[in-house]
């Protein structure tokens, strides 16, 4: 007779369905559709794994495995109330692809998500990756300095964390529409801003007061991988100018696609066009 496998030495993902346990105990629910080359999906600050339902729709569709996740303190995931830095976010990046032994994985950031994904290649190096798509990153630097003079204020950004405490679902109301375009429905509107609501406090805080100060330039430099950079021109989140291009000039080998008109939520309102450049991107 066989030997029964007990709960202790099973794998954190087979012992807990639809969730994934990280090394600080952490439980990240995920989401993993279709079979095929897999895509792995990083949201964005305070947005959750639901945010990609369009694109990993389309995307199963066309033969690939889509799987997104919940950063913690995000969406359906536990809310441990620490581990809101570059190092632990990519460190649980590493348990949602060593689960399921990924393999050629296309690994797709948006926003904060491009930081993380480029922490997770240093941290963890390229064994699973195949190539990385960074969608209106945040990096290399959001912060003004004297080498980054297109920042943003320091004292304007600690005014943005001040709102935070104050109100932030006020905050997300005056926020939103800039997010996306003026003929974008209400109701996708209000989908957005229920993500958003969903997100602990303590996650949105510490997770934006950390990504605005980190830099990533070096990191960005050292990347040895096939990368597209995709950022729309009307993007006042995180410009063009202060992100998207200076990332692309950094990554040796980076493609940068510009979509012109696109507001920082482009994975929504253009995610046509989206959609088509990360099948091609992720079957070469």
């Amino acid at each position: 007779m066989g030997h029964a496998i007990s709960a202790a030495t099973m794998p954190a993902f087979i012992q807990t369905p639809g969730f994934i346990r990280t090394g600080d105990g952490a439980a990240l629910f995920y989401r993993d559709w279709g079979a095929g080359k897999p895509i792995v999906f990083v949201a964005s600050w305070a947005l959750p794994s639901e945010s990609w339902s369009y694109q990993m729709m389309a995307l199963v569709e066309q033969g690939f495995r889509c799987i997104a996740y919940d950063r913690r303190g995000h969406g359906r995931s536990s809310d441990p109330g620490r581990g809101y830095d570059f190092d632990t976010l990519a460190d649980d990046l590493a348990a949602v692809l060593d689960a399921p032994d990924l393999h050629d994985v296309t690994l797709v950031g948006f926003s904060m998500g491009g930081a993380e994904i480029v922490r997770y290649v240093t941290r963890h190096g390229t064994a699973r990756i195949g190539r990385l798509v960074s969608i209106a990153p945040t990096t290399p630097l959001v912060m003004r300095r004297p080498d980054n003079p297109q920042g943003f204020d320091e004292a304007m950004l600690e005014d943005l964390h001040r709102a935070f405490e104050q109100d932030f679902p006020q905050w997300v109301e005056e926020n939103a529409r800039p997010f996306v375009l003026p003929e974008t429905s209400q109701a996708t509107l209000e989908w957005v801003k229920g993500m958003a609501l969903q997100t602990s406090l303590k996650a949105v805080i510490d997770c934006h007061r950390m990504l605005v100060r980190e830099d990533f330039q070096e990191e960005l430099r050292a990347i040895d991988l096939p990368v597209l950079v995709i950022q729309g021109d009307a993007d006042i989140s995180s410009p063009m100018d202060l992100a998207g291009r200076p990332t692309a000039e950094l990554i040796p080998g980076a493609r940068l696609e510009i979509y012109q008109g696109a507001p920082h939520g482009l994975f929504i309102t253009h995610r046509e066009r989206l959609n088509r450049d990360l099948a091609k991107f992720a079957a070469e």
